[in-house]
């Protein structure tokens, strides 16, 4: 005679509970990380934990025979006013898990180098940073801003740049965070800011030379931006353009993006 296997004999632990309940209610592990505010790595380490003591392949199935040792309730145990999706809202239907989903979860990056652009929510995928464009690259006119990179640099926004790289050189995630535009904080946290940061800037090793390239004035609302561009030399990267879009706020220069191309 069988005897029905319950939550109890898993020892699952509640967290795991809590992400197999999501996985009943439609959600993948990109729609968990999102609406848990945790990385997919983190949520397939849960899921992954969860299948090796129910020992299935399938964290459907795990999930599966979660719900029904409590008895179909499992899944009600959520709350649902804090403003999740409709089942099946989040993604596509996947008929797959998810363990080799991208870290960040916001879409797989392809482009052959490192990219940091600012005031979207941030993505890191195959050891790359993406976010999606400033405003201003779809609002911006196809023709140049009256004000050419040509012009001699103004010292206060070059100054204002370099300072702000400076931080990211010395590992100061969180005083490069307070130092970026409001705009830009309030879609990125400081421990996402941080976690992605060391993963795209520490490989670049230690800064040989940053000279400046050019500055440019960019026509957008509500009151432009200013993008200054440096060469930049790292132990592990003989050469690198780095440029950092900046928005005045408050009286200050503050950054909205860079890139590390």
């Amino acid at each position: 005679m069988s005897m029905q296997m319950t939550d109890m004999d898993w020892a699952l632990t509640e967290k795991e509970k809590q992400t197999l309940r999501l996985i009943v209610r439609g959600h993948d592990a990109k729609s968990i990380a999102r609406r848990l505010d945790l990385s997919v790595h983190t949520i397939n380490e849960r899921l992954r934990d969860a299948r090796r003591k129910m020992a299935v392949s399938s964290s459907r199935e795990a999930a599966r025979l979660l719900l029904e040792a409590e008895g179909g309730h499992g899944a009600a145990s959520l709350p649902e006013n804090i403003g999740d999706k409709p089942m099946g809202a989040d993604a596509p239907e996947i008929p797959m898990d998810q363990e080799d989903a991208p870290i960040g979860g916001a879409g797989r990056v392809t482009r052959p180098h490192w990219i940091i652009i600012g005031v979207c929510l941030m993505t890191l995928a195959l050891g790359l940073l993406a976010l999606t464009a400033l405003p201003y690259l779809a609002s911006a006119p196809a023709s140049p801003a009256p004000a050419a990179a040509s012009e001699a640099p103004r010292a206060e926004v070059v100054d204002a740049a370099r300072q702000w790289l400076v931080l990211g050189d010395q590992g100061h995630w969180e005083e490069g965070y307070q130092a970026t535009g409001s705009a830009f904080r309030k879609l990125n946290t400081p421990q996402v800011w941080a976690e992605v940061s060391q993963k795209v800037r520490l490989p670049l090793g230690a800064l040989i030379s940053r000279d400046v390239l050019s500055q440019q004035y960019l026509a957008a609302p509500p009151h432009g931006y200013e993008v200054v561009k440096f060469r930049t030399r790292f132990a592990n990267k003989a050469e690198a353009i780095e440029a950092v879009t900046l928005e005045r706020e408050d009286g200050n220069w503050r950054v909205v993006g860079v890139t590390i191309d």
